[in-house]
């Protein structure tokens, strides 16, 4: 069953087209991240669904339901927001309770949907407690209550975990995978942090400029990026992008020679002899040892970062251009250096930016 559907969605602010022709859709039980850099309308498309924005273009299905223009409180859904947004005055129990009492709810209906958020969330022991005597942690998982008990058709997340240090998000997005699994529910959830983006989604929705730029599952658009956008915003270190031309053609095999001379052959679509293209080769496809079939790609190291699992090296080609590699283990590498890139990991785009 398909929970969500976004038909040709726009907006646009002082003439300005923000969001443009949006198409997606989402399954039921279904886990979406919506990931791009700052700006690119990933929290609008979630406010639009939530009925906080208006649309001025396309139509927001939620089941059967067009709701383009429906009320946010006969949507169906709920959302957490950056910030907590708990009231200072009231106890968890009333905060959790507080949305129900609006909706003139039943004092029993109201007191199960609280005790059965709290029990999901492991809020038992906090219920009387103030906001003021709550972790960050705690409090996020109210504001998460808060949607819980009004079991709605779709959770709604606006980068929920930004304000949280590094160690409470992981435990958190534990947590929210978890919940997850158990609810069964449909999410749809909004950030900038590519590792939440990779270890939450069933599918990932790349936007760029208020567009779709690929949608597909976290390891389909790591290994097979779409496009250059694409390719350089998944991944850490990013991606090295290195301009090439293509000097020869032997059946299958594509000959590239990049600046400087350096070449890498491999098999490729059809491309003509003399077509410019962008190489991407991921950091951590880089290695030491040469093996049977390694490409040699000479580099000065300027900068290490040693994190003892994994080194990090940063720099610049023989030939020129900024390089960067990440290598398992411990490596007090300096100076001039030799990476050897396998051919079958190397990514090939056109001169449009679109993945060959």
């Amino acid at each position: 069953m398909t929970a969500l559907v976004l038909e040709g969605l726009g907006k646009s602010y002082e003439g300005t087209e923000t969001i443009r022709g949006i198409d997606l859709q989402v399954a039921s039980g279904e886990f979406v991240v919506l990931v791009g850099s700052s700006g690119c309308g990933k929290s609008t498309v979630l406010r639009m669904i939530a009925g906080l924005e208006r649309v001025d273009h396309g139509t927001i299905r939620i089941g059967d339901r067009d709701v383009t223009h429906a009320p946010a409180a006969d949507r169906g859904v709920a959302m957490v927001f950056q910030s907590y947004a708990l009231y200072p005055h009231m106890t968890v129990r009333e905060n959790l309770a507080f949305g129900l009492k609006n909706m003139r709810t039943p004092k029993a209906a109201i007191a199960q949907a609280v005790e059965h958020a709290a029990t999901i969330l492991e809020l038992d022991a906090l219920l009387d407690r103030m906001p003021a005597q709550l972790s960050g942690g705690q409090r996020q998982r109210v504001a998460i209550g808060r949607a819980i008990v009004r079991d709605p058709a779709i959770f709604l997340f606006d980068e929920p975990l930004s304000n949280l240090d590094a160690d409470l998000r992981v435990r958190m997005r534990h947590e929210l995978a978890a919940l997850h699994r158990r609810l069964g529910a449909t999410m749809l959830y909004v950030t900038h942090d590519q590792v939440e983006a990779m270890t939450l989604a069933d599918r990932l929705v790349i936007l760029d400029k208020g567009r779709i730029a690929q949608v597909g599952t976290p390891l389909e658009i790591y290994n097979r990026p779409a496009n250059v956008f694409t390719a350089g915003f998944i991944g850490s270190p990013r991606i090295n992008l290195l301009d090439a031309v293509v000097v020869a053609r032997d059946g299958t095999a594509t000959l590239f020679e990049l600046a400087g001379g350096m070449r890498i052959a491999r098999a490729c679509g059809s491309l003509a002899v003399g077509e410019r293209v962008t190489l991407g080769l991921r950091p951590e496809h880089l290695r030491l040892a040469a093996g049977a079939d390694g490409v040699a790609l000479p580099m000065i190291v300027e900068a290490v970062e040693a994190l003892g699992h994994s080194t990090y090296l940063y720099g610049e080609l023989a030939a020129g251009g900024a390089f960067r590699a990440k290598l398992d283990g411990h490596h007090a590498t300096t100076g001039a250096v030799t990476l050897y890139a396998d051919p079958a990991r190397v990514l090939v785009f056109g001169a449009d930016g679109g993945a060959i």
